[in-house]
């Protein structure tokens, strides 16, 4: 089908951003990541591993910080004191998955904003998530879409009911997020010192799972997501698919908004480890798209940590493997990685189902600021 003008542009920006990516790719699955404290089996040895391998990551949070600049540039007085708040763990864990607008959030509107500063405030999104296709500041803008897409047949959604602040002061040092998001979707992204320290929660969701729009563009932003977690699971064999089903029935995600640091006590469901080579590399590939939310080099470094920890990691689904229906649900937890996929029943859509994502870091969630 034909694609309208701006989404052409920024596939053609990506195509052009294919040197790096590729390189990046290459990181991902090519290359041997040898955890020691992983090995040895102490949580706390590996939780810092994790945290450093992130922190590490990030060769472009210079840009990130000339972006923020350029956008507070835009903004009179009263504007950047709605934007540069503190880096507190309330105003950090301020997000959430409903179109509640500034009741459940912290920053500046993006309806307030004039063109200049909306495209300048999309520009500092843009500098810091990846530069896939259906993954990062792409999958960003179809959510951002959807929400305008569910706006045309039910009230209180769009784009511009979308916040953006800076928790902390944007810098090559010191620490600061950025803390992004509206209705299914909250991205934050944690700096210390010149780098990534934390690139989660990530809350992704999306109402229709599929549309398209008035110019014939089709979007399908979380396909990349599903597609990854049904090969997993459809992997599995009879026996293996016993021992990954768990006894719970899920209707939303565990580790939504308001339940941070509640990651169950025990892992549920079965081993990576004693799964094949081919197998284990569908488990990678499953989280890809949700680490692919940072930039690329972070998401490289990140994804590589993760391979490391696969040993320990676990599988696990609730429901159906044929994720049509609602509480059909799936789970990715390691070390570090926690990642969850739930089907719910259509909201404005009824007869249609939609997606509920979220992607944590047992240790790095918020750059791992915060205890919980």
């Amino acid at each position: 089908m034909p694609e309208n003008n701006t989404h052409r542009r920024l596939k053609s920006k990506w195509k052009r951003a294919g040197a790096a990516f590729a390189a990046g790719t290459a990181l991902l699955f090519g290359a041997v990541y040898v955890n020691a404290n992983a090995a040895t089996g102490d949580a706390t040895a590996t939780a810092t591993a994790s945290a450093t391998a992130t922190s590490g990551a990030s060769s472009g949070v210079s840009d990130v910080v000339d972006a923020a600049n350029a956008f507070l540039d835009t903004l009179d007085s009263d504007q950047q004191a709605d934007v540069l708040l503190d880096f507190t763990q309330a105003n950090a864990t301020a997000w959430s998955n409903l179109p509640c607008g500034a009741t459940c959030r912290v920053g500046i509107e993006f309806s307030s904003l004039s063109d200049t500063q909306l495209t300048a405030a999309k520009a500092v999104v843009e500098a810091a998530t990846g530069t896939g296709s259906d993954t990062g500041y792409d999958q960003v803008s179809q959510i951002l879409a959807a929400d305008d897409y569910l706006g045309e047949t039910a009230s209180g959604y769009g784009s511009g009911n979308y916040y953006l602040a800076f928790l902390g002061t944007p810098s090559t040092s010191g620490t600061w997020q950025l803390h992004f998001g509206g209705h299914h979707l909250a991205l934050n992204l944690t700096y210390k010192d010149g780098a990534v320290e934390g690139s989660t929660p990530y809350f992704v969701g999306v109402e229709p799972t599929t549309w398209t729009d008035d110019d014939g563009t089709s979007y399908a932003p979380l396909s990349g997501m599903y597609d990854g977690m049904k090969a997993m699971v459809d992997s599995l064999t009879t026996d293996e698919l016993t021992e990954a089903k768990l006894s719970e029935s899920f209707s939303d995600v565990l580790l939504g908004p308001d339940d941070d640091g509640g990651f169950p006590s025990t892992k549920e469901g079965i081993s990576v480890g004693d799964l094949t080579d081919d197998q284990q590399a569908l488990v990678l590939a499953a989280m890809k798209p949700w680490v692919d939310v940072a930039d690329d080099d972070t998401a490289a470094s990140v994804l590589s940590t993760y391979k490391s920890e696969l040993d320990d990691t676990y599988i696990a689904y609730s429901g159906s493997t044929d994720l049509s229906a609602q509480g059909d649900y799936v789970r990715i937890d390691g070390p570090g990685v926690w990642i969850e996929f739930v089907c719910q029943d259509g909201v404005v859509y009824t007869s249609q189902i939609h997606y509920h994502t979220v992607y944590r870091d047992h240790s790095t969630d918020y750059g791992g600021e915060f205890s919980f």
